[in-house]
């Protein structure tokens, strides 16, 4: 997706083309599953999009006291530049244990986008059945034993309680090759997919689960797959004000799709390799070695991804300030090389002049606050490239 070109000064980017590529989902344990070569798996190309089509969405302003940030631009001010971190699964204590700490430090704050079936336990499979699946399976598992659950309650809670979204990656992330895929889903099974995450959340409310339903306000579907024209209506039934599934060629402002804010995942170029690669952690692996395991060379991985990470930030910061998207797993591939590198990058990143590291709802927050002309003028800003 990209922008109609217009210049402001400020702006010297410009726009270029790329593929998508598919992603992986894991708990952080021994969940796996078969991945489609990312350069084939049937994804749309980015495209140009609508910048808004449908009603805006809304969502409830921020509680008192706000931050500093969260306030109407003045003339000729510039947006800070708002770099969001989501974890697809975000259900792992020890990748918790570790970002948490960074986050309170840089005083920012992320997304978790939570597969309701980690929210299950492996004895209560059977309570799931996946549109167009027999009933209990999962390409991600489940959750493991009760008491991994009781404990993941209280884990999580504690990210609520910090400040921390939590969103969805639906339940069964069924991606192509397990088929019906979610690409080939239809608005009903879409629905019946999101009717099963939030009874699961409202059960695991009963237990103690401190997530308010009406605060899972968006999410990134399995592999970047789906029929957009079936899902949007199922997300917006279900209360759901944006999706981070879409590729963008480079960084863009957020567009609004069908009533949905889409918070694109920009397509970049890897400075070490000098080609492209969507930035979420399992397409940069790919770029570097075809997604093999080589440990190894996880310190070496973890470099390339941190100067990647820096390069496109450079872009945005310099150029049009759109939000920086960073997708990731909760994972330990290549030697944990990437998780590293996030984590690196979001204590370096978020202490930084005129930066913010904020939540999809509070960027949306921030965006409700501005003048609609100056928001119409940020949009058509051309893609901030590196």
């Amino acid at each position: 997706m990209a922008w109609k070109q217009k210049r402001l000064g400020w702006v010297t980017i410009g726009v270029a083309l790329g593929v998508t590529v598919a992603v992986l989902v894991t708990l952080g344990g021994p969940h796996q599953e078969q991945q489609p070569d990312p350069v084939s798996a049937g994804l749309p190309a980015p495209q140009r999009q609508p910048v808004v089509s449908g009603p805006v969405p809304e969502v409830p302003a921020p509680a008192e006291p706000r931050a500093d940030w969260m306030r109407k631009l003045g003339p000729n001010e510039k947006p800070p530049q708002f770099v969001m971190f989501s974890f697809d699964g975000a259900a792992s204590k020890e990748h918790w244990d570790r970002v948490l700490p960074i986050t309170r430090q840089a005083k920012a704050h992320v997304t978790g986008l939570l597969s309701g079936v980690y929210m299950m336990s492996d004895d209560q499979g059977d309570d799931y059945t996946g549109p167009g699946h027999d009933r209990g399976f999962s390409s991600i598992g489940f959750g493991g034993t009760r008491q991994d659950i009781t404990q993941r309650i209280e884990y999580l809670n504690d990210v609520i309680a910090s400040g921390h979204e939590i969103g969805t990656h639906y339940n069964g992330h069924f991606c192509q090759g397990t088929e019906p895929s979610v690409g080939t889903w239809s608005t009903e099974q879409w629905n019946d997919e999101m009717d099963q995450f939030f009874s699961i959340v409202e059960k695991s409310r009963a237990k103690g689960f401190q997530l308010d339903p009406k605060n899972v306000r968006g999410g990134r579907t399995p592999c970047l797959e789906a029929d957009w024209k079936a899902a949007f209506p199922a997300m917006k039934a279900h209360g759901l004000v944006y999706d981070t599934s879409h590729v963008s060629l480079g960084v863009t402002w957020p567009t609004v799709i069908d009533g949905v804010y889409e918070f694109p995942l920009p397509e970049v170029r890897v400075p070490a390799l000098n080609r492209q690669a969507v930035m979420m952690d399992f397409n940069l692996w790919y770029a570097l070695n075809g997604a093999k395991e080589e440990p190894e060379k996880a310190a070496e991985f973890t470099a390339v991804v941190v100067e990647t990470y820096w390069s496109v930030y450079r872009a945005a910061f310099n150029g049009n300030r759109a939000p920086l998207t960073i997708g990731n797993h909760f994972n330990e591939w290549a030697g944990g090389a990437f998780s590293a590198a996030v984590e690196q990058f979001m204590g370096e990143v978020c202490v930084q002049k005129d930066t913010v590291c904020a939540t999809y709802t509070e960027v949306i927050q921030w965006m409700q606050l501005q003048d609609p002309q100056i928001l119409a003028q940020l949009r058509s800003f051309p893609a901030a490239r590196n």
